[in-house]
């Protein structure tokens, strides 16, 4: 919101006053934001409300109100914040966690009770400067108190009171947890679980006490900050002294928080309990699975794996999303034309489909996705997986478990016992894993996996590296798909400009494409932490074995013959599919750059 020619109030008029419901809906229509209805809606809203009191901020916020300068959008607590910063002389910050050096705020061991007494929040500490958040303006009396204690200058900003009771609330909290977890030596006994198959039900309210569930409540605000930052994943990283807390969003990782040696093992300690993992043992890898459930009701799937590292385990947490089953095929990113291929493959009798990407390139929403299409009452769908990453009902799962002797080419052959219609194969690492699942397809079952390839024309190379006949892939392979994510364009903030030449004809060489006169930039805005982006979208290659293609299959095989009859023949390469998202809007030159290389011997890729 913009402030245009509004004089600054004057200090003096309104020194040591909390700002008021009337004073802001009386600025607000001064200055054109909102007409005499919305004013005196506010303010039965307020009557209605005064039973539960809030910041009049927030609760002008809450109504939603449509600005009379900007008909089309709403009027938020961001908005007015901004607004109001504008008019008091204050600079405005938005407060995004993943940039508070959480540590160092919650360092200067301020007590909890006197800034929520004043409705302020620090939000960053330099060296002889305290940069402190606050949705009060006019109450400025704790300033020079603290500027004494800190021994430090104090620097106000205006923020939205959302944020700062939020925020303050997890962080201090958080810290308290932490400082009782350090004190108390990590771990108790009383925190550990006995019921392997307890759920972790996040969002407890009320705030967290000096007492033996420390550890709890620490694992407890960092899955239910990761679901609420849209993270990946969840690495602990143990340091020398300290740990580290970092999340993936968006495939970038993030520094979170830091944490003591001592609390970041009786954290992954109670994780690995758990995880059903043995605790005791820090020596070797290992892998487990948890679930939890949200205060909103929705169970989350978690996949762990730990690792020894020089100072102490080390565990990764992958999220998978509860909204990936949900997913249609239309869902996933592919073009009209890609989704009749696609949905042609996969709905043949029998076959091999093979998915191939890097890991975290959404190999596995892509089969699940595919596997809801394809699971039908009159069908058999079985999978033999490692582990099994999202449950479904609908679904025979197996899990391989090496110690016990059930691997995926033992599991393919217990599935093949087991009446199956449609089986998938979490991976084919081995011979033997892809013998067994062509033995399937050629006995009429239809049979997804994943290979770890570049690009779609290499998994026939590394099926022939394996050691599998060139004419058993000639008979059983339908198709390969290549995909990748790649990070896509905040729809709240994109701006339209001229395309970058240089960067267009690098990503469309060979195929000598016409630039597009417009094309959607990267800006930044509080909805995407000011990245530009938001979400991820997926980029396709896909590669029908035609009878043509099928012919080039052979012992010594010419990669680049089927890459080019793989184009002649219609496949659209990951870069050319990349171009296409450019020029829907969807994504940026440069995120196509980091995924999808360029295509080697360029001259010969053209269609000509």
């Amino acid at each position: 919101m913009k402030n245009d020619g509004v004089s600054l109030f004057r200090a003096n008029s309104h020194q040591g006053q909390r700002i008021g419901l009337g004073f802001l809906l009386d600025e607000l229509y001064k200055d054109g934001y909102i007409d005499q209805n919305a004013v005196e809606n506010c303010r039965r809203s307020a009557l209605i409300k005064q039973r539960t009191p809030m910041h009049p901020m927030t609760l002008i916020g809450s109504l939603k109100l449509k600005s009379q300068r900007s008909p089309e959008s709403v009027i938020s607590v961001e908005d007015i914040a901004a607004w109001l910063a504008l008019k008091v002389g204050l600079p405005y910050q938005h407060i995004d966690p993943l940039k508070l050096e959480v540590h160092a705020i919650t360092g200067l061991k301020l007590p909890l009770a006197y800034i929520e007494r004043f409705n302020i929040m620090p939000v960053k500490v330099t060296g002889d400067k305290v940069i402190i958040a606050t949705a009060e303006p006019f109450v400025d009396e704790w300033v020079k108190e603290l500027s004494q204690v800190l021994r430090k200058k104090i620097e106000r900003v205006i923020a939205s009171p959302v944020d700062i009771k939020r925020y303050r609330q997890e962080f201090f909290a958080l810290a308290a947890s932490v400082k009782g977890a350090t004190d108390n030596g990590g771990l108790s006994s009383s925190s550990r679980i006995s019921d392997f198959e307890q759920l972790v039900t996040l969002g407890r309210a009320g705030k967290l006490d000096a007492s033996d569930q420390h550890i709890v409540h620490i694992v407890d605000w960092l899955l239910q900050y990761a679901f609420d930052q849209r993270a990946s994943d969840i690495h602990l990283e143990p340091r020398r002294e300290s740990g580290n807390v970092r999340f993936r969003i968006d495939g970038m990782l993030h520094h979170i928080y830091q944490v003591p040696l001592n609390v970041m093992t009786a954290v992954i300690s109670r994780i690995k309990v758990l995880g059903r993992m043995d605790v005791a043992e820090k020596r070797r890898p290992q892998d487990g699975r948890l679930k939890t459930v949200t205060p909103h009701g929705e169970e989350v799937e978690l996949r762990l794996s730990t690792m020894p590292t020089t100072f102490g385990e080390k565990l990764v947490m992958r999220i998978f999303d509860p909204e990936t089953l949900k997913k249609s095929l239309q869902e996933l990113g592919f073009s009209d034309d890609e989704l009749n291929i696609w949905r042609g493959m996969v709905e043949r009798p029998h076959g091999i489909i093979l998915v191939t990407g890097p890991t975290g390139s959404g190999k596995t929403t892509t089969l699940y996705s595919t596997l809801k299409h394809l699971a039908r009452p009159e069908l058999n769908v079985c999978t033999v997986e490692d582990p099994i990453e999202i449950v479904d009902p609908k679904i025979n799962q197996m899990q391989v478990q090496p110690s016990i002797g059930v691997t995926f080419s033992s599991g393919v052959r217990t599935l093949l016992r087991q009446d199956p219609d449609i089986i998938m194969v979490g991976e084919i690492r081995d011979l033997e894993t892809a013998e067994i699942a062509i033995q399937a397809s050629l006995t009429g079952h239809l049979v997804l996996s994943t290979l770890h390839t570049n690009d779609s024309a290499s998994a026939v190379t590394r099926l022939l590296d394996l050691g599998v006949s060139d004419f058993l892939i000639q008979a059983t392979l339908l198709g390969v798909t290549a995909q990748r994510l790649v990070r896509t364009l905040c729809p709240f903030c994109k701006r339209a400009g001229a395309i970058d030449e240089h960067a267009w004809h690098l990503l469309t060489t060979p195929w000598d494409i016409k630039p597009p006169e417009v094309v959607f930039q990267a800006v930044g805005c509080p909805e995407c932490r000011r990245t530009g982006y938001l979400g991820r979208s997926a980029l396709f290659e896909i590669m029908l074995v035609t009878p043509e293609l099928s012919e080039l299959i052979v012992s010594s095989v010419n990669l680049e013959a089927i890459r080019r009859q793989s184009v002649k023949e219609g496949m659209r390469p990951l870069r050319l599919s990349g171009a296409n998202a450019v020029v829907a809007g969807l994504t940026t030159p440069e995120e196509v750059f980091k995924v999808a290389p360029p295509p080697r011997n360029l001259g010969s890729w053209s269609k000509k």
